[in-house]
């Protein structure tokens, strides 16, 4: 078998060898690696606490100023619908698949979702994400696992997460699924 895979490569080197060199090209590579996932991440939670901070220092317009910003920057809603399922919704407005979904999500004030007071706003000390797998195949990656949040009072929330990740045009990781849910409590 070895033999016989030598004596393929051979011609394949030969033809190499053969051909004039070229110039540089740009080659496109959307590949995603665990670095830009786990970057994407802590960026995540980065974006949560500190949007909870505006909202503290600057009120709720600050707030909803910095969520508009994370959520254009870290979502793909400008690629079509995100397939969003927040922790904290009920029907039925579960599922946010628009922008104004998400940003009334984050930081309320909507009137179209009168139910959302903001999950950002709640007053997160902590945000740490920590998974369970991460499945990367070319140009979009998938993860899953959990991520804890720690209020002011010391008490951490645990939620079930899921986030898919696409590349765009730019290079930069848009999330295009991200499902929350507490976790399963027996009676």
């Amino acid at each position: 078998m070895k033999k016989s895979l030598s004596l393929l490569a051979l011609p394949a080197a030969l033809l190499a060898a053969a051909l004039p060199a070229q110039a540089q090209v740009p080659v496109a590579n959307r590949a995603i690696t665990q670095a830009e996932v786990l970057a994407a991440q802590t960026g995540w939670c980065k974006a949560l606490l500190d949007i909870g901070a505006a909202h503290v220092s600057g009120g709720q317009p600050a707030a909803k100023a910095l969520a508009e910003k994370v959520i254009d920057a870290a979502y793909g809603y400008q690629l079509g619908p995100v397939l969003f399922k927040p922790t904290l919704t009920v029907a039925p407005q579960t599922f946010r698949t628009t922008r104004a979904g998400a940003l009334a999500y984050f930081v309320g004030g909507d009137a179209a979702f009168p139910k959302d007071d903001g999950f950002a706003l709640k007053g997160w000390t902590r945000c740490e994400v920590s998974n369970s797998a991460i499945f990367i195949a070319g140009d979009s990656a998938s993860t899953q696992g959990n991520v804890s949040f720690t209020g002011k009072d010391g008490k951490v929330t645990t939620v079930d997460k899921t986030w898919s990740y696409v590349k765009d045009d730019a290079g930069g990781l848009r999330i295009v699924v991200h499902h929350s849910s507490l976790p399963y409590a027996p009676r």
